[in-house]
């Protein structure tokens, strides 16, 4: 079974300042509460490794899940995939310019090889999405100085 998620939220900022905090991979990874930790690959930093701990049967440790931004069009839209044993993941961020913000439209595709799985992130993606929006949020409001100095 595959869970299709796709949901929207807005900012008061500009899609180029959404941009500098969704196209860095490990922000993305920061937002998310089951990834305990990750790393960046020394030779790419779009390509990371996360390590993700998820409160299923059948998964009694921290799974690594390769993930690789695959798509980008600044500052429009980017797109990553997620390789594991337990899942694989793509998903997708579109920034769209609004009268005074922007409008994030994510989508998530989660396709489990383990039960449980598809439950997990059917309950747990509203959660995950609304902890990346607080995440740049904060990111905009704590980098607004240096957005205004880039002019």
């Amino acid at each position: 079974m595959t869970v299709r998620v796709e949901r929207t939220f807005e900012l008061d900022a500009s899609p180029e300042r959404v941009w500098q905090f969704i196209a860095d991979p490990a922000n993305r990874a920061r937002a998310i509460d089951v990834v305990a930790d990750f790393e960046v690959d020394p030779t790419d930093d779009r390509r990371l490794t996360w390590h993700v701990e998820l409160p299923i049967p059948f998964v009694s440790r921290t799974t690594a899940v390769e993930t690789r931004d695959v798509a980008r069009d600044p500052p429009r839209f980017v797109e990553f995939t997620g390789r594991s044993s337990v899942m694989d993941v793509t998903g997708s961020h579109e920034l769209a310019e609004t009268n005074g913000g922007c409008r994030v439209a994510n989508r998530f595709v989660v396709d489990g090889r383990v039960p449980g799985v598809e439950r997990f992130f059917t309950r747990q993606l509203d959660v995950e999405l609304e902890n990346l929006r607080r995440a740049a949020e904060r990111d905009i409001e704590t980098g607004a100085v240096d957005e205004e100095a880039d002019g």
